[in-house]
C-alpha cells in the first residue's frame, strides 16, 4: 500500500480541475482520485490510474490536470508491494 498522502498545493490544483467546465472527465477522475486520498489512507485504483496516465501524456491538459493525475499517480501501489 503507497504511504503518500495528496499535498495541499495538489489538493488545490484537483479542486481547480473539478470546478472547471472544460475539464476532461480523465482529469476530472484522477482530481477526484486526488482528493479522495488527502487525508485518508485510500490508494488510486487501476481506473483512475489509468485515466491519470492519459492526463499526463496529453499536451493539452492544464498544468492542474497534470499536477492532480501526477498526486493520484503517485498513490497507486506498485507492482511488487500488492
Amino acid at each position: 500500500m503507497a504511504n503518500e498522502k495528496t499535498s495541499r498545493k495538489a489538493a488545490s490544483a484537483a479542486a481547480k480541475v473539478l470546478s472547471n467546465p472544460k475539464s476532461t472527465p480523465a482529469a476530472k477522475s484522477a482530481a477526484g482520485s486526488a482528493l479522495t486520498q488527502r487525508g485518508s489512507t485510500e490508494v488510486t485504483g487501476k481506473a483512475a490510474a489509468s485515466k491519470a496516465a492519459k492526463v499526463l501524456s496529453s499536451p493539452t491538459a492544464s498544468k492542474a490536470a497534470k499536477s492532480a493525475a501526477g498526486s493520484a499517480l503517485t498513490q497507486r501501489p506498485s507492482k511488487g508491494r500488492r
